[in-house]
């Protein structure tokens, strides 16, 4: 059956009980997180503090991952021709024995300290920017449809995109970092443009509402479609030929950034063509909405 004719073929409030168990079992993930680790999604060393490591691949990953098992090692990666590694927060003696140890076994080594108080800053201040794009974000919704129960729609479909995101993060092990969260900003914007889309062509225009649903539908899978090809495209570059080309270079960041927004693209057919759609069906379903579309 296409996805167009499950949309339109049940009644709202049975195809909404599928978003919402998603949403329960993503808030779940996080939660269980949160309980696990103080945070609901694994933070990078921006967020934590801790000691970026970079040196020459002189030996194996398994052998050097035994050089540093004394110490707080959390992550190793090898970018090209050389090894990062990614070591928790330290206390100071431990931080000079690391660095004596590196320095004498590696010429080229790079290492860079990340304090505490830098990384609750960084913390601080996503905490405070992301709710505030949410709410901007919201007021120039409201601004365009001038209604709150369509605007909060529209933040509220915004809001799961990010939460299944995050969500997937936590599953597959993506850290947050600054990185990430430029991501989680990006797809803010893309959801609010996919909603409002729909949203205004099911408002603003005549005809029947699963009509108009079907119409913009075409359009908002073409935009999505295109961006999940380029975006994949990015992740191909910046991961996957590096696991299969040798001595083809790395992108870490690159990589979690294309899978953050490849979550949250997912995520955003799911939450505007099943949730959206369903609770704008639910809205001109509406008597007084109904009464006002045949007087126009």
């Amino acid at each position: 059956m296409e996805f167009e004719t499950i949309i339109t073929k049940y009644p709202p409030k049975k195809l909404l009980l599928i978003p919402l168990t998603i949403a329960v079992l993503a808030l779940i993930i996080l939660g269980a997180t949160y309980l696990s680790t103080g945070s609901p999604v694994r933070l990078g060393i921006e967020f934590t503090g801790g000691t970026l490591v970079t040196v020459p691949v002189t030996v194996p990953e398994d052998e050097l991952r035994n050089q540093f098992a004394s110490y707080t090692l959390v992550d190793i990666r090898r970018i090209g021709n050389r090894y990062m590694m990614q070591f928790g927060p330290m206390d100071t003696s431990q931080y000079v024995e690391l660095s004596t140890q590196i320095n004498s076994q590696y010429e080229q080594a790079e290492i860079r300290y990340i304090g505490p108080i830098y990384s609750q800053a960084l913390q601080s201040e996503v905490i405070r920017y992301l709710p505030l794009s949410f709410l901007l974000m919201a007021i120039v919704v409201l601004f365009v449809f001038r209604e709150w129960i369509v605007s909060g729609m529209v933040v509220l479909c915004a809001f799961a995109d990010i939460l299944i995101a995050t969500a997937s993060m936590t599953v597959v092990g993506i850290s947050m970092s600054l990185g990430t969260v430029a991501a989680l900003l990006m797809l803010i914007g893309y959801s609010v443009d996919t909603d409002i889309l729909l949203s205004m062509r099911v408002l603003k225009r005549k005809g029947g509402t699963d009509e108009k649903i079907i119409g913009s539908m075409h359009t908002g899978l073409m935009m999505t479609g295109t961006t999940i090809l380029a975006v994949f495209s990015l992740l191909v570059v910046s991961d996957v030929l590096y696991r299969i080309i040798p001595n083809f270079y790395q992108m870490a960041i690159i990589a979690d950034i294309c899978m953050v927004l490849l979550f949250g693209l997912g995520a955003d057919i799911f939450n505007t063509w099943i949730t959206n759609a369903q609770l704008l069906r639910w809205y001109t379903a509406k008597p007084s909405k109904a009464g006002r579309r045949q007087k126009r």
